[in-house]
């Protein structure tokens, strides 16, 4: 089985970083250690992860993306301020362990965290054989761990100011639906359309919970045997909410078997092998694992596509006017549909 954490790139066009800077910053924070290289984890399409070694260390380094004007989407200290409360109380949370706040180092704040190692699995599985049994069982240690997330005492952690959950779930529908507002670019009726629906229909809020924002296969690393998980990253968009709000991001992630081709060809995981779970049984096992009855799914379920288009949209803009000159982000638009579009069918349908 392979070390997919390990499938470091060269790094991309445009990505590169000052090397001479950076070192000059590892030596003042942790000593003269010898020569320094950086190579990039090709996954991820917001903030950017770097392996950075350095003598016989391994350090992972993130950053915003070059060229994005939505710093409240990328900002470095409140992910290095999450995981740095969170990782003493809950093993799967990586250890940070420096900020650097000065921008003149590589043009960004940015935050250095140890490595783990373990495998990763992506929409493409690359030297990784999954049986229909291995299938199941990370789709039940995924939800699992989604559940053993929210139920994490956040307060006790030192965490009980580091979202507003009062008013979380209206002030998503509002803040994603501006969001597309400021980054459209092209005419999706299908969108807007939903973003009415949602606005519409909003639930109350949940019990609030301290939420990812971003749970989906390749942000887990597993060990080999696949039996268990070892460590969650990109923690980015981690607050204090209605955790059902982060269940549906993940659902929206969830593509299966029986969707839409346009759909599964946009997956974010390896979903729709045979023994994955479907939507309604990660749903229904994560109900069962917090003791709690889910009720409006398909609200859940449509923001979680209709957020994950906005950020496609937001990313596409990036690309249009030439702030990123990513490949990977020219066919962005057309996920934007695509997801808009199978919210409007499970909102039509009634079903996830």
């Amino acid at each position: 089985m392979s070390d997919a954490p390990a499938d470091t790139r060269p790094i991309r066009p445009g990505e590169e970083l000052n090397e001479a800077a950076l070192s000059a910053w590892f030596d003042a924070q942790l000593g003269d250690d010898g020569r320094l290289t950086i190579e990039q984890f090709p996954g991820g399409h917001s903030n950017l992860t770097y392996l950075v070694r350095r003598g016989g260390d391994e350090y992972v380094l993130r950053r915003p993306p070059f060229g994005s004007k939505v710093k409240t989407a990328h900002d470095m200290g409140r992910e290095f301020a999450v995981l740095s409360k969170l990782a003493p109380v809950w093993p799967l949370a990586p250890r940070p362990l420096a900020m650097c706040e000065d921008e003149a180092v590589i043009g960004a704040k940015f935050y250095v965290m140890e490595r783990r190692r373990g495998v990763i699995l992506r929409k493409e599985l690359r030297g990784i054989t999954l049986t229909p049994e291995d299938a199941t069982r990370v789709s039940d240690l995924l939800v699992d761990a989604l559940a053993g997330l929210h139920a994490i005492d956040f307060a006790a952690a030192g965490l009980g100011e580091f979202g507003k959950p009062a008013g979380y779930v209206e002030r998503q529908v509002k803040g994603w639906s501006e969001r597309y507002v400021a980054a459209r670019t092209d005419d999706i009726p299908a969108v807007t359309n939903v973003a009415a629906w949602l606005d519409a229909h909003r639930p109350a809020d949940g019990a609030p919970a301290l939420i990812h924002n971003d749970f989906k296969f390749d942000n887990l690393i597993f060990d080999e045997s696949l039996s268990r998980i070892t460590g969650i990253l990109d923690w980015e968009m981690a607050t204090i909410g209605d955790p059902l709000m982060d269940l549906g991001t993940s659902l929206g992630y969830w593509c299966q078997v029986d969707d839409p081709q346009a759909l599964q060809m946009m997956r974010f995981g390896p979903t729709t092998l045979p023994g994955m779970r479907t939507r309604a049984e990660v749903a229904a096992r994560y109900a069962q694992a917090r003791g709690i009855e889910l009720h409006d799914l398909v609200f859940y379920y449509a923001f979680g596509l209709f957020k994950t288009a906005v950020v496609a949209q937001q990313i596409y803009a990036r690309y249009a006017q030439g702030l990123t000159k990513d490949p990977r982000f020219a066919s962005f638009i057309h996920g934007v549909r695509v997801l808009a579009e199978q919210a409007e069918r499970a909102i039509a349908t009634g079903a996830i």
